[in-house]
């Protein structure tokens, strides 16, 4: 179990974390809220989610370098 935790938390966008960390509740419940929301509102959460991921990728990419980077 550890395993797929571990496989979803690297490749999984880091949405549901970087959501759960600035609400102050658990990942766990993030995750769990977008699981039921896409199966009741028919998958339409998947799109919320995956502009989510892009939005958080292009911030990671806008962020200033550090010298310790190049």
């Amino acid at each position: 179990m550890k395993r797929v935790q571990t496989f979803f938390e690297e490749h999984a966008f880091g949405v549901c974390a970087s959501l759960a960390e600035k609400l102050g509740v658990a990942t766990s419940s993030i995750r769990l809220f977008f699981i039921y929301a896409s199966f009741f509102a028919l998958g339409s959460p998947v799109v919320i989610y995956l502009t989510l991921a892009l939005l958080l990728k292009l911030r990671r990419e806008m962020r200033r370098r550090t010298v310790w980077d190049y």
